[in-house]
């Protein structure tokens, strides 16, 4: 994010080089403050494509009048820069940056204070593209000239030292990142007071860090008093609220805290669209977070008109090939998925991949990403060979370009080793899991939530081997992280639940598992309501433990439960149907109801031979 008053300094230094413009040329002056002022107006209000028009037209004039190594020439491509950045054409965008850091150096000497806007601008467009390792040094030496000429309290210093955490963060460096948000934050509320706007934004800033880490507890105060400070000094309906509200909505979404969410996402996008404009982009921006607040909740018919309005908005605004376009078919692809379309998941998720490679490059990071969503497509329908290689080519571009120990190369080392495990490679898939778990204990600390995610799946590694000694020690503790960082009721504690009781179901200790499944299956129906497909899984557990037993009576009441609710939530024809109505099939077949069992298997053979 660049200063308005840093940027103001800039064009007050252009407009006093223009002392040797000839008289006739004032006019024309006149002409490009106008133009540089309209541009302003254009992206603020998310008209991108227009903007530019006038950006471009704003460059030729004032290479006309004042020659093309003047800094108001310098001015004009910072602005064009921004626009293309702003709509995903980081190429064109850093190569204008480029050009105006060298103006700027020519004109006013390469320590002068406001070469530091350029060098923040092209470092802000490599960290963009993922090219980190081109973005540090900029940050660097813009901190060094700010630090030197400014003093190391200045608010330019202030923007810098935020911008260089923010690539901290991005590449897992948090203790780095937060050191420098702290200093950050300290300056601004020295020089600013600590209800100024800015102030709100570090304390924002330092939010998202913490709860990135899953230090909830840290992270909500300074989203409350961001909150407060933007309502006090801007106003309710300032879009500036509206992104405090987001982030606090996220950050009781991730905790489980539905109820909670709900009305601030419902809030921030209400402010969007009266502040911004109904088709702004920052409206798909809420649209999709309302979007996901729903699907974590299986409100699935709310969903998909949320996601396909944001999609029509970032296409009509951005373009079709943005980042920002990917993420909104990157969620339609994850709603298809989880409702079993997984051909139109499929297709989805083929198109981001192919406009992250096009736009970023075939080694950026969030191709990455988009090559491990495909794998997990394709893992789920047991399709390995193909999820192999998008894995392995994921693993490999995470770890070149952020470094071994960043949390999402443990992403992909446990997506790999969960492919190995499931296909009985359990001796390539241990050292995978025993890596990742390395990574994040490091990298998030050892309470953090992913750490355990880590956990249990190395313990239902060790269990799939009959390895329960090794196993329960693991599940046990990946419990107590979840109740510590989430709290007793948050839904995600339920799976971990699960885990343990399955594993003592296994080893025969059925008294001590049973409190553990009543105890997830409420967890989630408290916090999801009773038809929620989560709930469907907490009772088919249930039921599984009982059939074991022997107990059918008590199974089935509960096998039945768990076939509605997957009807209604993913409709008759969805694959995990069939997989209920195979259940109560064995569960038939066990009570001697041969006919009722045979009805039941033909249903299930033809939701299977759907092609899909």
């Amino acid at each position: 994010m660049v200063k308005k008053h840093l940027f103001n300094a800039l064009l007050a230094i252009a407009l006093v080089l223009t002392s040797s413009v000839s008289t006739s040329a004032y006019a024309n002056v006149d002409e490009w403050k106008a133009l540089i002022d309209q541009v302003g107006t254009l992206y603020k209000q998310g008209n991108y494509d227009r903007a530019v028009e006038v950006a471009n037209q704003s460059l030729a004039v004032a290479e006309k009048t004042f020659g093309p190594d003047h800094p108001s020439v310098a001015t004009s491509l910072n602005k064009l820069a921004k626009l293309y950045a702003a709509q995903g054409q980081y190429a064109k965008a850093e190569h204008l940056y480029q050009r105006a850091l060298a103006t700027w150096e020519n004109r006013l000497g390469p320590n002068h204070p406001d070469v530091v806007l350029s060098l923040n601008n092209l470092a802000e467009s490599y960290r963009n593209q993922g090219k980190y390792i081109k973005a540090e040094p900029l940050y660097q030496r813009a901190l060094t000239i700010g630090e030197k000429n400014l003093g190391p309290n200045h608010l330019d210093v202030a923007l810098i030292l935020n911008n260089l955490a923010v690539l901290y963060a991005s590449q897992g460096q948090n203790t780095q990142a937060e050191l420098l948000y702290q200093r950050s934050l300290a300056i601004r509320e020295k020089a600013l007071g600590p209800e100024h706007p800015d102030v709100a934004l570090s304390l924002n800033n330092l939010a998202e860090l913490y709860t990135s880490q899953g230090q909830y507890v840290k992270a909500e105060p300074l989203y409350l008093r961001a909150l407060a400070t933007w309502e006090k000094r801007l106003g309710p309906n300032d879009p500036n609220v509206a992104l405090s509200l987001n982030n606090l909505a996220e950050l009781y979404r991730v905790q489980g805290q539905y109820t909670q969410a709900e009305p601030l996402h419902q809030r921030a996008l209400a402010i969007k669209e009266k502040s911004l404009g109904p088709e702004h982009p920052d409206v798909a921006v809420s649209l999709n977070n309302l979007a996901e607040l729903y699907r974590v909740q299986g409100q699935y018919a709310k969903v998909e008109p949320l996601h396909l309005r944001a999609l029509a908005i970032r296409e009509k605004t951005l373009g079709q090939d943005h980042p920002n376009v990917t993420t909104s078919l990157d969620n339609l692809a994850q709603f298809h998925h989880d409702q079993g379309q997984y051909v139109k998941a499929e297709s989805l998720y083929l198109r981001v991949l192919a406009i992250n490679e096009k736009v970023l490059g075939p080694e950026h990071p969030d191709v990455a990403l988009s090559l491990n969503n495909l794998a997990e497509l394709y893992t789920s329908q047991g399709q390995y060979v193909k999820a192999e290689p998008l894995y392995l080519r994921a693993l490999a571009t995470w770890e070149k370009r952020l470094g071994p120990n960043d949390p999402n190369v443990a992403l992909s080392l446990n997506n790999l080793a969960e492919l190995y495990r499931v296909q009985g490679q359990y001796t390539q898939a241990e050292p995978l899991h025993q890596r990742a778990l390395a990574i994040k204990e490091k990298s998030l600390g050892p309470e953090h939530p992913d750490v355990a995610s880590s956990l249990n799946n190395l313990a239902e590694l060790y269990a799939s081997q009959g390895q329960y000694a090794q196993a329960e020690p693991l599940l046990q503790r990946a419990l107590v992280i979840r109740e510590k960082t989430l709290g007793p009721e948050h839904p995600d504690l339920a799976q971990g639940l699960h885990n343990l009781a399955l594993l003592y179901t296994i080893l025969g200790q059925y008294a001590k598992a049973e409190p553990l499944h009543l105890r997830a299956l409420a967890n989630r129906e408290k916090a999801l309501g009773p038809d929620h497909f989560d709930v469907a899984r907490s009772l088919h557990y249930l039921a599984a433990l009982h059939a074991t037993q022997g107990q059918n009576a008590k199974a089935e009441p509960l096998v039945l439960r768990v076939l509605a609710i997957t009807e209604k939530t993913l409709g008759t024809d969805h694959p995990a149907v069939a997989i209920s109505l195979n259940n109560l099939v064995v569960l038939y077949r066990a009570t001697n109801r041969e006919s009722e069992a045979d009805e039941l298997q033909q249903r299930a053979n033809a939701i299977l031979d759907i092609k899909r």
